[in-house]
């Protein structure tokens, strides 16, 4: 999967979709455009900003640009937890893993392993052939007979 074709997956056809599996390939490209969408806004920005005059608070321009910037991480959240559910699924882990570790995030010293163990989930590879959650997004055309 491409770059363009990850992204429309993720943003268009499965926007919400929380069900199914997400290749590795569909889950890094979305990962890279959504930083670089959001790298673009805050360069932007800070270029606005230094140009801006600040004694009477913060400037409409800059004001405008945060506002599109968090319309932006708004509109893309959902996208990226379905794409993130999707791709615990993808290694034949529950999405419940995923609330679990996003919580246990929240507790000092512990959000560091959890967010080192997400981000190794994200880096393995996915089950090989269909699993309870779906088929192999690589290899759709292979099915099992029956699910363990």
């Amino acid at each position: 999967m491409g770059f363009t074709e990850a992204v429309g997956t993720a943003l268009v056809q499965k926007y919400a979709t929380f069900s199914g599996r997400a290749s590795r390939s569909e889950y890094w490209w979305f990962v890279l455009f959504y930083f670089a969408v959001l790298f673009a806004i805050g360069i932007v920005c800070l270029v606005t900003s230094s140009f801006s005059d600040f004694r009477d608070g913060v400037p409409p321009p800059v004001g405008l640009l945060l506002f599109i910037g968090g319309l932006t991480w708004l509109a893309m959240f959902l996208p990226q937890v379905a794409l993130q559910v999707r791709r615990f699924h993808d290694r034949n882990i529950s999405a419940w893993w995923y609330l679990a570790l996003v919580i246990l995030g929240f507790i000092p010293y512990v959000g560091f392993g959890t967010g080192l163990a997400i981000f190794i989930i994200d880096v393995l590879p996915g089950t090989e052939g269909p699993n309870k959650f779906g088929a192999d997004p690589l290899r759709p055309e292979i099915r099992a007979e029956v699910f363990a």
